[in-house]
């Protein structure tokens, strides 16, 4: 299944082809990964530069830290922050996301011209649902609470259906919304591996095909599997990347964009039928 979103100044953007690579800024003092380290309009806009060079195929923009116990920040902090580094960042020529569960700052951002938003609450607010056909946005939509102690995958299943049933209630669009399962949000580090293990069986909702994002760089389930520290785990993000390919998922959010941008490109040469790069590898060799 392949979907084209329209987007402003006649961009576009394409799920269902090639894996969509989503490099992440974190324009925070306290992400879990980089907080701090792109906490400037320069370091920000190099950053930005690197991630598209590299291979990102949108950049998500957070200026709020969602790790677990970080500290809320007000509506108007992190508008003062969006306003100061979107100007800059959205006059790069690719497709640019919101990380953001507050309404106000998702109205403030699609104003301003970013393309998408990315919604870690999963448009429980349905005031959210009222901003994004507002502005006929795409959303990623991503599972955030706790799980029961049956089925996990119906779990997860069960918070999408309730996203599609408010979207259905506000009139909008259930084509635009791509789903996160929510690696590392309301879960212990036994259910991601489980959700990871088991992707293949959230790419369909009541036998309708949906499309997937998964956000799993760097996360601490990487760490209590492998042992490694936080600055030692893009190869293995990667190698759930490559995974996660091979059951269906459409996008990925990661860090480093270099390492996984590569990986993904060979896996979708070898899985994805259509990807056009199998055109090179039309006549046998040798």
């Amino acid at each position: 299944m392949k979907k084209i979103f329209n987007l402003r100044d006649k961009r576009k953007i394409e799920v269902g082809g090639k894996t969509l690579v989503v490099g992440i800024l974190n324009f925070t003092p306290d992400s879990f990964s980089d907080g701090g380290k792109y906490f400037s309009v320069d370091t920000a806009t190099a950053h930005v530069a690197q991630l598209i060079e590299y291979g990102a195929d949108i950049i998500d923009v957070g200026a709020e830290s969602t790790r677990k116990g970080a500290t809320p920040v007000s509506v108007e902090e992190e508008l003062a922050r969006i306003e100061k580094v979107l100007p800059a960042v959205k006059n790069f020529d690719v497709p640019i996301s919101v990380d953001t569960y507050k309404p106000e700052v998702a109205a403030y951002a699609l104003e301003l011209g970013v393309d998408m938003i990315n919604d870690v609450h999963g448009l429980e607010d349905e005031r959210m649902i009222e901003v994004l056909k507002k502005y006929n946005a795409p959303v990623i939509a991503m599972h955030n609470e706790k799980c029961s102690e049956g089925d996990i995958i119906e779990d997860v299943k069960k918070f999408f259906r309730r996203t599609m049933q408010h979207c259905v209630k506000k009139n909008f669009d259930t084509e635009k919304i791509i789903f996160d399962p929510g690696i590392g949000f309301g879960k212990t580090p036994a259910e991601d591996l489980e959700i990871v293990r088991r992707l293949d069986e959230l790419k369909t909702l009541d036998g309708q095909e949906i499309f997937l994002m998964l956000g799993v760089s760097r996360k601490s389930f990487i760490g209590r599997a492998t042992g490694l520290k936080l600055d030692q785990r893009d190869e293995a993000t990667g190698a759930l990347c490559v995974d996660a390919i091979t059951k269906g998922v459409d996008m990925v959010r990661v860090h480093n964009v270099k390492v996984v941008s590569r990986m993904c490109s060979m896996t979708d040469v070898l899985y994805r039928k259509n990807f056009p790069a199998r055109r090179y590898f039309s006549k046998r060799v040798g």
